[in-house]
């Protein structure tokens, strides 16, 4: 079975190559070449899961070298990959959810004369995203995050086009490779700390080395992830990027790319473990994001754009549960899962709407698509329902549980995290009632387009449905299924750990209070939302409001102190540079230029010049010598 683990990453990377340099000839069937690839990759991750599960809990970890890199003296970096329950868990997320998007592409761009194209960046970014998750050590991860980060780029600016889209695009990379330089940075302090890469002995002789030590890793960690999963401070990319496709948007900005931080904090805990500040500071990170995303997702009218605000939201939680350490890792990952599910399933929801009413994003000219949309209403619900944390479905079962290990952290920061969790789970239910009155309740407000032209909402064809229904059965059932018996507990425990803290609260006390936010967040929407008639124009609102609808200042605030600190920097390094070093060296040129001009006139060429020369210096010489002897 060791021998399967290659496969992963190389079925969706030769669907990659095969897709990118096949030519034009692959265009009518190319899109079949990518979601049969990645849907190989998901048969061989689900034939070891199997696998995996016949073993006993320490020994399901698989490993499989492939090669040695750079193998020489002092270094050594080996192409070599781990599958154990914590990379399982992330390997049938992808493969999974990666194959439906797959799918559902099929139909949502059919039209698009670059479709082949688009499948082969699909599959590039499937083999990088694989070959994180499943790498053995922290260099070939970072070959896999940089990959992830350029297939990202590709997807992201899909529509190069359209001016908006090209310019998210770079924005992404360019936030992501501020991250990215943390990332790196860790890698150059492990090395030079543990003398390798590897998980197991890196994570291995944390107590062994220095907390300060440990902590500028841990901190420099936290930035990769920042950056990857949109938090505060590196989250300013995530709204741009909904100008990719909609799939894009529901496979990188839902269930995958956004989830490669938290997977990074887990897989690190032991280093997160033994350096309690930098865990403060994870914990402070996620809480912070967790509400600026929720108070950004419950001012806009882009469909797309709040479900985004909704993903860095709901990331925050899961960062926040990751910087809660043994207490938080499993419901951290568990929670990540679920919300795979029905934030994909909410994004292809979303992109079925689109589809129906002429790529009209702007929900206050939907209403009343219910009737004209059975299918994408019934499954987007469900998604709706399992994100607010409806009991029964999947989101009650994972956000609770992050809401109880806040808590569980005891002392004055347990109450205040948990307060923190309470009050983003209301406005979760705020916003994302909003979007449903929006887009499915009350009278149709459609209007024609630039051209004239009136939406017909119709259903979208069953390569989009299709999807959304397995996607839905998630939102409803897969919460419930890993917390019968704490099975998903038991599943990723020997990897994680797990400690159960002293919480000040009974678990019944806290799903009750959750279930009083979530209605009193459902109310106040249906107040403003569903009552009457909602107006086209968005009115001015209050100020709060007119800043979430620019993404809480946040593109202003990067302008001001990143953008216009960076020119007065770079101005003051160039003036320094102009005046100083290069004063300094012209000026030395001068000196010995105008020094070197004046002793030039000496040598005239004059016989009669050199022999005055010569008899005022020997002058000079007897007249010294006479006053030395003089003295």
């Amino acid at each position: 079975m060791d021998n399967l683990i290659a496969l992963l990453v190389a079925a969706p990377l030769l669907g990659a190559a095969v897709l990118l340099c096949g030519g034009r000839r692959l265009d009518r069937f190319g899109h079949w070449i990518g979601t049969l690839l990645a849907a190989a990759s998901f048969v061989v991750g689900a034939v070891l899961f199997v696998d995996m599960l016949g073993k006993g809990a320490d020994q399901r970890a698989l490993h499989q070298y492939l090669f040695s890199w750079i193998p020489v003296e002092g270094f050594r970096a080996d192409v070599a990959f781990q599958l154990d329950q914590l990379s399982m868990t992330f390997v049938l997320l992808i493969t999974g959810v990666g194959t439906l998007i797959h799918i559902y592409s099929i139909g949502y761009m059919e039209h698009d004369e670059r479709r082949r194209r688009f499948f082969g960046y699909l599959n590039l970014f499937l083999a990088a995203m694989l070959l994180l998750v499943i790498a053995d050590n922290y260099l070939l991860l970072y070959v896999g995050w940089e990959g992830v980060g350029l297939a990202s780029y590709l997807l992201i600016g899909f529509w190069q086009h359209k001016p908006s889209a090209a310019t998210a695009a770079k924005k992404a990379f360019l936030v992501n490779r501020v991250g990215d330089m943390g990332l790196s940075i860790a890698i150059m302090l492990m090395f030079t700390t543990f003398g390798t890469f590897a998980f197991g002995p890196v994570l291995a002789s944390t107590g062994e080395t220095s907390e300060g030590k440990l902590t500028a890793i841990g901190l420099m960690l936290l930035l990769a992830a920042c950056g990857k999963s949109a938090q505060v401070p590196l989250q300013s990319w995530l709204g741009d990027a909904m100008e990719g496709p909609t799939p894009v948007s529901a496979l990188i900005h839902a269930a995958t790319m956004v989830t490669a931080g938290v997977y990074l904090i887990v897989r690190s805990g032991a280093i997160f473990n033994a350096a309690p500040d930098a865990q403060l500071v994870v914990v402070v990170v996620g809480g912070v994001t967790l509400l600026f995303g929720a108070i950004v997702g419950c001012a806009k009218d882009d469909i797309k754009k709040a479900l985004a605000g909704s993903t860095m939201s709901q990331i925050g939680y899961m960062i926040l549960a990751a910087g809660l350490g043994p207490i938080g890792y499993v419901f951290a990952i568990m929670h990540l899962v679920t919300h795979g599910f029905f934030k994909a399933g909410l994004f292809l929801g979303a992109g079925s709407v689109m589809h129906g009413m002429n790529d009209e994003v702007d929900m206050r000219k939907f209403g009343g698509l219910r009737r004209y949309m059975p299918v994408t209403f019934i499954t987007f619900g469900l998604g709706y329902l399992a994100i607010i944390g409806f009991p029964g479905l999947s989101g009650f079962f994972s956000k609770d549980k992050i809401i109880e290990a806040a808590f569980a952290k005891g002392g004055t920061e347990g109450w205040i995290l948990g307060a923190v969790t309470l009050l983003g789970a209301a406005i979760t239910a705020f916003y994302m009632t909003r979007v449903m009155l929006l887009t499915f309740f009350g009278e149709k407000r459609w209007q024609p387009d630039a051209e004239g032209h009136d939406p017909h909402p119709h259903e979208s064809p069953k390569s989009m449905t299709i999807p959304m229904i397995v996607l839905a059965f998630g939102s409803v059932f897969a919460g419930g299924f890993f917390s019968i018996g704490d099975r998903f507990l038991n599943w990723l425990e020997p990897v994680t750990g797990h400690s159960h803290g002293d919480s000040p609260v009974s678990a019944m006390t806290v799903t009750a209070a959750t279930m009083v936010v979530l209605v009193i967040g459902v109310a106040i929407a249906w107040a403003m939302y569903g009552r009457g008639p909602v107006p086209v124009v968005a009115p001015r609102g209050s100020l709060l409001t007119r800043a979430a609808r620019r993404d809480l200042l946040q593109d202003d605030f990067n302008h001001v102190v990143l953008v216009r600190g960076g020119e007065h920097l770079t101005r003051s390094l160039v003036y320094v540079d102009h005046t100083l070093v290069d004063g300094v060296v012209n000026g030395t040129a001068a000196t010995m230029g105008g020094l070197s001009g004046r002793l030039r006139k000496l040598q005239n060429g004059y016989a009669r010049s050199y022999a005055v020369s010569m008899f005022g210096g020997t002058a000079v010489v007897i007249a010294a010598t006479l006053l030395m002897r003089a003295v």
